[in-house]
């Protein structure tokens, strides 16, 4: 995709922000939270450009989406992917899409996230799509999620297996903590360990914040920090959350 086009896309997507609709950011995560698109409603989760350092190898993403659906109450279909632009390290430079995946997301107990008593609980299924250059193969994961928030802040924990695109097994861990829910911007954190056991094992932290434009605009700022294997990675992220009925 051009950058032309990126910027195209970019522009749609913020004209759909004049659509009403309460958007609960889930930028810049690798995790998610135990809340759900209401009924027929659609949240895009747009990270126009973001840069990733891994290793010897340097990349763009132009851009990182995410979309949500309200198909029917609690439950949401979710379609994610991202243009990567490979700068320099290994491999065939240029454009491609990686990360794709279609995934059907569900409250199983109403609770704080639906501003109800005790913790939210999801779960989120689904296959991992095979990318465009990149990516090859196909796998399907499952995942467990547990929300809770008080006066002070959020917590999300997460609890994932996949099998990968090269048919390895892999365990995924991960914690969130947000600040006060009533604050404009919120700043935020994440832990996640993740080992496909095939392969290495990979431990990474992000902190940021959340700004809360509107009901149903937010922007997130993400640095992340990680350890796979040998080598380290370092990553940029900057992005937007709509919301807007789609009735």
């Amino acid at each position: 995709m051009s950058m032309g086009r990126s910027a195209g896309v970019v522009a749609v997507v913020l004209l759909l922000a004049c659509w009403c609709g309460p958007a609960q950011a889930f930028r810049p995560f690798d995790g998610t939270d135990a809340a759900v698109a209401d009924l027929h409603q659609i949240e895009i989760e747009l990270g126009p450009v973001e840069y990733l350092r891994d290793g010897a190898q340097r990349t763009l993403f132009a851009p990182s989406t995410v979309f949500n659906y309200g198909f029917t109450p609690g439950w949401e279909g979710v379609i994610e992917g991202r243009v990567a632009h490979a700068l320099s390290g290994r491999g065939v430079l240029g454009a491609g899409l990686i990360d794709a995946g279609a995934f059907l997301k569900g409250v199983l107990r109403e609770g704080a996230l639906q501003d109800k008593a005790g913790p939210s609980v999801a779960t989120e299924f689904g296959i991992l799509l095979p990318g465009i250059r990149d990516d090859h193969g196909i796998g399907a994961s499952i995942a467990g999620v547990l929300s809770q928030r008080w006066g002070w802040g959020m917590i999300h924990l997460n609890a994932a297996a996949s099998l990968t695109r090269q048919q390895h097994p892999d365990l995924f861990l991960d914690a969130i903590i947000e600040g006060p829910y009533a604050w404009t911007v919120r700043p935020v954190a994440e832990l996640f360990y993740d080992r496909d056991f095939a392969a290495t094992a990979t431990r990474s932290a992000l902190v940021g914040a959340i700004w809360q434009v509107k009901d149903d605009v937010a922007v997130d700022f993400g640095l992340r920090g990680a350890r796979s294997g040998d080598h380290t990675a370092g990553e940029i992220r900057l992005g937007i959350t709509i919301a807007f009925s789609a009735r």
